[in-house]
């Protein structure tokens, strides 16, 4: 068994090296196909990115009653903390809010003679909300709306924000189900691609799989040198997909950071290396198995 297995991964890298300019394409055609999943997973970590950024730069506002007790606010805020769609909540005191105020109206004489002129602070507490999914706005603001809050709550701004909430949920809608579409026919091009330029290879050694089955070969050994020289095409156009992005990343890198400071390809290329090659790896090993044992099935059939 062992001599067997030695023998079909002998004749698997003697054919990988034999057909030099078959396997020279194959694995040009390969290289492309993952490159495409490369750049596929590189635009998903932008475009959430992206959508992260805008999520959290919308949040919802609740703003108290000046006569609401600082301990009812605070329990308030407890109990916001407990729910599933709330991803964080900031508690604006009313000396934070005096103290705010005064910092975006500093040099208006107006405003300052105004406050001079008040016995007590205007300024109510107010808690500001994110949520984890846009959606979810709407039921905390529901939640707000119950009659043993209320009393206490002056203003919600939900209405307010409630377009550009919708429309966030509208882009975040299009993105994902367009960037799934996209990615989808992008990689079942290139899968196809990949699978009949393996196919091609194959197809030229068509006789001696042939004269193999004339002279009592097995399926399994005939079959066996093609998946490994599947094997050498994925595992070789990994590598230099990988090697042809790393420089590219880092080209593109500084002018991702010019629209979105958020995310550092560079950074996040060095820090999911492993992660991106295994991608890679599994990609293109599985892609060249898959290929060789399809097209070998067709001569063997015979």
């Amino acid at each position: 068994m062992v001599t067997l297995l030695f023998r079909i991964i002998k004749y698997g890298f003697q054919s990988f090296v034999r057909n030099g300019w078959l396997s020279t394409a194959t694995i040009a055609i390969m290289v492309l196909t993952l490159f495409v999943v490369h750049s596929l997973v590189l635009f998903s970590v932008i475009t959430q990115t992206a959508l992260a950024t805008l999520q959290d730069k919308i949040d919802v506002s609740v703003y108290f009653n000046v006569t609401a007790p600082e301990d009812e606010v605070l329990g308030i805020k407890t109990s916001l903390e407990r729910l599933s769609e709330v991803k964080s909540v900031e508690y604006i005191s009313r000396e934070e809010a005096l103290d705010s105020f005064k910092a975006r109206h500093t040099g208006e004489e107006t405003i300052s003679r105004a406050l001079e002129e008040l016995d007590e602070n205007p300024l109510g507490a107010s808690i500001n909300i994110k949520a984890n999914d846009p959606r979810e706005y709407a039921a905390i603001a529901a939640y707000l709306g119950n009659e043993t809050l209320s009393r206490f709550v002056e203003k919600v701004n939900y209405t307010q924000n409630q377009f550009i909430i919708d429309r966030l949920i509208r882009v975040t809608d299009a993105v994902e189900s367009g960037g799934a579409v996209l990615a989808g026919a992008l990689v079942a091009i290139a899968l196809l691609v990949s699978f009949n330029t393996v196919r091609l290879a194959i197809y030229s050694n068509r006789e001696e799989i042939g004269i193999m089955r004339l002279v009592g070969a097995s399926n399994g050994f005939i079959r066996g040198p093609y998946i490994v020289e599947g094997i050498l095409y994925g595992f070789v156009s990994a590598i230099i997909s990988l090697g042809i992005a790393a420089p590219l990343v880092n080209l593109s890198s500084p002018y991702v950071a010019v629209f979105m400071p958020e995310i550092n390809l560079s950074n996040y290329f060095v820090g999911n290396l492993s992660r991106l090659l295994g991608i890679q790896l599994l990609i293109g090993v599985g892609l060249g198995m898959i290929s060789s044992a399809f097209a070998v099935r067709k001569y063997l059939r015979k």
